[in-house]
Formats: structure tokens, sequence, C-alpha cells
């Protein structure tokens, strides 16, 4: 499939420079890294003409085992203005970019995969850039911005604009020396804020970005390398800093809270209590009961919910918190509690640190470590290939304070029970994807509590020519069956294989209807993810598989979570409730999986999980009755973590949301 994810799309026309005096060319380059790792490099070399400057960039990376390859070429003045972009290649696994932007004295001339276009305009401060790569173009438009006055807003070409802000300083230790860098914020290019360190001079020394599946990835210049995980934790606290001090208004505090006039949903027997009281008194939940029963205390803060459904927090049972942004993002969606399944070491201590120590906005984030083998479709830096490396990664999530381990698919079999082994003896379970080269059965033998992804489950079910599912052979009655008694707990993402498997010819508002509201550069994220009609049609049997198999399991006692593995920041969880109702749950039931079941499955469900005495007060109001319509949970009004009452229009707002 082929998406174009650029926030600011470029262009790319010849551009013929004149016989010139060619000066010695410099070069450079940045290694680059996902969940830490370093999985390729940025080298650009500069040509000095007479009267210009000619970057020449090749960007590599390999994720997964997919390489992405991508070449541009920047042209300046001498005085560092531009004048021609040219960027082609790829910029994740799934998505291409061939497209160019030429600066004329009276306007500029941009392309566009194939499509060639010009306009008119005055000359203003603009620069072209293709979105998070390369990072030497992101280096020459902070140079560009700083010799210009640093303007707070500055034109993108062909479209859009981008916001610089110098954010700080700060002072590290480097080869036993003090060293000095420029911290600025970069907005515009993808969702959200981008950091950029960068020497007196102007040289970009880190820029700590989001690639064009959302990932987060860094480039770090080859010589500082070293100084990449201290950096990594601090764009974590300084990400969350940003969001702390906004939402210093909407998060307010109140000591007393008194929830009356709503319809307060039991999520343990699917039933609701109308015209209920729910009062909270220091963060906690402290009684519940029908109108006139629960005296309200002089002083309270009083919420009117009539009209309104009182359900606790949602639950996102496969979250990878990849960005500071996703903190207001799940918690304007009424979610209040993450299991981030796999994530940088340094990354998600610090953000989950900021939470909870009230220097940051998001939700109860509960974290899964992940582990993957040696190989070329390995990810992250903690990997396993023996007994010994299993117990000392398993043991140094345990002593950071890390809910559960997450096994990744390059994890060879043999190893998979020493991880498991591990996990179990110091108290944590285990969940993850069935590594390449076992069954579900094997994974679960070795020791898996918990699966990722409902292709798991459809691999070892019965499957006609078609590839639609046989849930009535003996084989997959079996397989069910094993889940069942192994006591297996599934979170399917339904909405992640609906969002690859459908027809790009199709709204995508038929999955999303919030679409329209997302920041621009999410929808452009978004709106290619799919097939052409012809492939789209041949997988329609292995949706339906999968969806109908989530019935199946939960009919047979299996445990079912909610979780969507990133998807529309929030919004995905209300489609994945959606998907596990069209298959043949009842609302409550859906809710269920959202709530109650995965406290329980996590085996904190005596704090959290549903709005009962003595637990944490996260609960949310929705308007309308999704006991009755599952898609009214999409009409959250007011959040409450905690005690801390927030709005969920200013939490998007905050964040780039049109909402």
């Amino acid at each position: 499939m082929k998406k174009n994810i650029v926030f600011v799309p470029l262009l790319a026309l010849a551009f013929n420079v004149k016989a010139q005096t060619v000066l010695p060319t410099d070069s450079g380059t940045f290694f680059l890294h996902k969940f830490a790792q370093h999985i390729g490099k940025e080298t650009y070399w500069v040509t000095k003409y007479k009267d210009s400057i000619k970057y020449a960039v090749d960007f590599k990376f390999v994720d997964r085992g997919s390489p992405v390859p991508l070449k541009a070429s920047l042209k300046l003045t001498a005085t560092g203005n531009p004048l021609e972009l040219v960027v082609k290649g790829k910029t994740s696994r799934f998505s291409t970019i061939d497209d160019s932007v030429r600066v004329l004295n009276d306007g500029v001339v941009f392309k566009v995969d194939e499509k060639l276009t010009s306009y008119k305009t005055h000359r203003r401060l603009s620069f072209p850039v293709a979105g998070y790569s390369p990072t030497l173009v992101q280096q020459a438009m902070l140079q560009y911005w700083k010799k210009n006055k640093q303007p707070e807003t500055m034109k993108t070409l062909p479209f859009g604009s981008v916001q610089i802000k110098k954010d700080g300083t700060d002072q590290l230790t480097f080869n036993g020396k003090q060293l000095l860098l420029e911290r600025y914020t970069v907005s515009g290019l993808v969702w959200g804020n981008e950091l950029i360190w960068a020497d007196a001079g102007g040289k970009l020394i880190c820029l700590i970005t989001n690639d064009a599946e959302g990932d987060k990835l860094e480039s770090v210049r080859k010589e500082y390398e070293s100084l990449l995980p201290e950096l990594i934790s601090k764009a974590a606290v300084y990400g969350m800093q940003i969001f702390a001090k906004a939402a210093a208004p909407t998060g307010v505090v109140n000591k007393v809270i008194a929830i009356t006039g709503g319809n307060l949903v039991d999520v343990n027997t699917g039933t609701s209590m109308p015209n209920a009281v729910v009062l909270i008194e220091d963060g906690l939940i402290k009684m519940t009961g029908k109108a006139g029963s629960v005296k309200i205390p002089a002083g309270a803060k009083v919420i009117n919910a009539n009209g309104k459904s009182i359900l606790p927090g949602l639950w996102d049972m496969h979250s990878h918190f990849e960005q500071a942004e996703w903190g207001p993002a799940y918690l304007a969606a009424g979610v209040t509690t993450v299991r981030d399944c796999g994530n940088e070491f340094e990354y998600i201590n610090a953000i989950k640190s900021a939470i909870d120590g009230g220097k940051g906005v998001g939700p109860n984030i509960l974290k899964a470590g992940i582990i993957d083998g040696k190989g070329p479709m390995s990810l992250g830096i903690i990997q396993a290939d023996t007994k010994e490396e299993a117990i000392k990664a398993v043991d140094r999530y345990k002593e950071n304070g890390f809910a559960q381990i997450k096994i990744y698919s390059s994890v060879k079999p043999s190893i998979v029970k020493a991880i498991c082994d591990e996990a179990h003896k110091v108290g944590l379970t285990v969940t993850g994807h069935i590594p390449n080269g076992m069954t579900l059965q094997q994974g679960v033998d070795s020791g898996m509590n918990m699966v990722n992804h409902e292709q798991y489950v459809y691999a070892i079910l019965k499957r006609n020519k078609d590839r639609s599912v046989d849930f009535d052979d003996s084989v997959s009655v079996a397989a069910i069956k094993f889940i069942k008694d192994h006591h297996v707990v599934i979170d399917p993402t339904l909405g992640v294989f609906e969002l690859a498997f459908r027809n790009v010819k199709d709204s995508i508002t038929n999955l999303e209807p919030a679409y329209n509201t997302l920041p621009p550069p999410l929808q452009t994220l978004f709106k290619n993810m799919g097939m052409e009609p012809a492939n789209a049609t041949k997988f329609r049997p292995v949706m339906q598989g999968m969806v109908t198999s989530v019935k199946k399991l939960y009919d047979a006692g299996v445990i079912i979570v909610a979780g969507t593995d990133m998807g529309f920041p929030g919004f995905s969880l209300y489609r994945e409730l959606e998907l596990y109702a069209l298959a043949g749950l009842t609302p409550a039931q859906a809710i269920k999986t959202a709530t109650i079941t995965p406290a329980q499955a996590m085996g904190i469900d005596k704090q959290t999980g549903s709005i009962e005495a003595g637990k944490q007060a996260d609960i949310i109001l929705v308007d309308g009755d999704p006991l009755k319509n599952i898609s009214d949970i999409r009409k959250v009004s007011v959040v409450i973590k905690a005690g801390r009452v927030y709005d969920p229009v200013a939490l998007h707002r905050m964040v780039g949301f049109s909402r």
C-alpha cells in the first residue's frame, strides 16, 4: 500500500546551476534509532559553489527487516535562503514520497508524486521541508529561522507552517567535558512537538521526532550517539511539562466532588442506577447511591450529570505511548489507564514518573517491558538469546517498576520459557506476540499468560480456501478450548486490522467519525492506510473471521481485554468496542472489556476498574446511554482521573484536535 505521509508535501524540478567554482565538499552523519535501537543512518554531503550551497542526502534505516531508503537534495543561496528541495524514496515501511519544490522569484513550483503545480506568492519567510526527514533539512530550516529573527510562525513550502521555539539550554557531560546545547521545540511537521538540540552555531546534534508510522524516531549526530539515552529521558520530561502547564486550568482539583443526577453504570453487572450520586474525596470514591441517600458535604464541587451516564474511566490494554501528546489525547477520550506494550526503557520510565508526580498530563500507565531476540527482524535494544540474558532483562524490568513482560517476535522458542520462568519467579505476568516459529499453544505451554493481537488466534483456527474460518471444525473448537482452559487473556486489537484491510476507496470516516477533527498531520498519516479494492475484497473473510472469533472466544469464557495498538489517538478504543458489538457482544459486555476486566487481568481490580467505594476516582461522564448504543461511548463530556476534573475539549485542543 502506498501512503504519502508528510504533513507538508514537497516538490521537485530539476534545478540547473550555472558553471561555478566548486569549493571543497564537507559531510556529516546522523545515526537513526527506533526503540533506542540503531537502525540506520543519514549521511549528507555539502558542496559549496560561488553563490549557492547544495546538500545531497542519503537516508536509510531498516525497520523490523523492511528497508526504508530515501534520497534528498537541498539547494540554498550562499546566505541560506531556500532554492529547491527534492525528496524521493520511503518514509516508513508502508509509505513513499516523490516530491519536490522550487522557489522562484515570484512563486513556487512543486510536484507531489506526479502532479505538477505552481502558485504565485510574495517573497516572505518560508522554507521547504518534507515532514520528519531528512534531519539535515530540519537543521537548515532551524538555521534559516534563527537568521531571520526567529519568527513565531514560519510558512513551509509548498503549504502549511511551522512553529519553532527556543525552549531552553541543557548542560551535559560529553567526553569528560561540559557540553552546552540549545533546545528547541518544533511543531507543524508531525503531530505534536519535535525536540531539537543544537550547538551554539546551529549545528543539529539530536532530533527526537515521530516517523511516518507514528513511531518515535531519534536522529543523533554520529559523534554524540552516547548522549542519546539521556536525551530520550529529557525529551519525555520536557514534553510532559508543556502539557502540565497548559492543563492547569482544566485539570482542576477539588477535595470533595459530588456527581449528581446521572445514570451510574455498574460494569460488573451491566446495569445502571438512575438519578445516582457519586461522592469523591481526596481522589477516591467515598460513596455511591441514589439521590437522597448520599449526603453531599457543604462546599463540595457539584457536577450535574442529568441526562448522562456515569462510567469508570476506560482502559486501553494495548498502547504505545510514543510522545507526550498521547497523554492529553487519551484523557480527552476518557481513557484513564493504559498498558504500554513495549517502549524505550528510559522514555516510558520518565513519562510515567512525570504523570505520577503531577508534572505531566496523561492516564495511569502500566508498563510492559519488551524483550526481543537478536536477528534482522528484532525491535529495541533489550534482547535475549540466552537464559542468562533473559533473566537479566526480566530482573531489570522488575527492579524498575514494570507490571509485565512483553515478548516480541524474534525471541527464540527455547528462550520464551526462560523469560516466562523468571517473570513468574519475580511476580510478573507475560504477554506479547507469539514468536516466529511457534504456535499460540506452544507460547502458552512455555508460560505466556496473555497474547497480543487476534492474528495469533486466527492462525490456529481451521480456515477455508477463501480464508474464512470454520468455527465448527474440531481444530477450531479445540483451539478455543485450549485458550479457555489455560486462562489466556487476549487483546484482539481488531481496529488495527480493520484499518490495514480497509478499502482505500471507502471514506475513512466509516471507521472514525471524528476523523476531520484530528490534527492535520494525523489526517495525512491515516487517510491512505488500507488496500486497493481488489486486495480489500480478498482480505474481507480474514477480517470477518477475526471479528467473529472475538464472540466465539467470549462465549467460551475466554478473557477479552480491549486494546488498540495505537491507531487514532484515544478514538480507536471507541472503534474497538464498536467492533466487539458488531461481533455480537452486548454493549455492556463490550464496555466490561475496557473497564473491570482489564483491572482484574492485571490484578488491581481492588483499586480501580469500576465505580465502587474505596477505589480511585477514575470516572467519565458520557452523553446518552452506551448500554443501549455502544457508539454513545464516544460522547465523553467530563473526565475525572484520581479526583482531578478535565474538560475533554480543552485537552483535545491542547494537542491540535479541532473539537
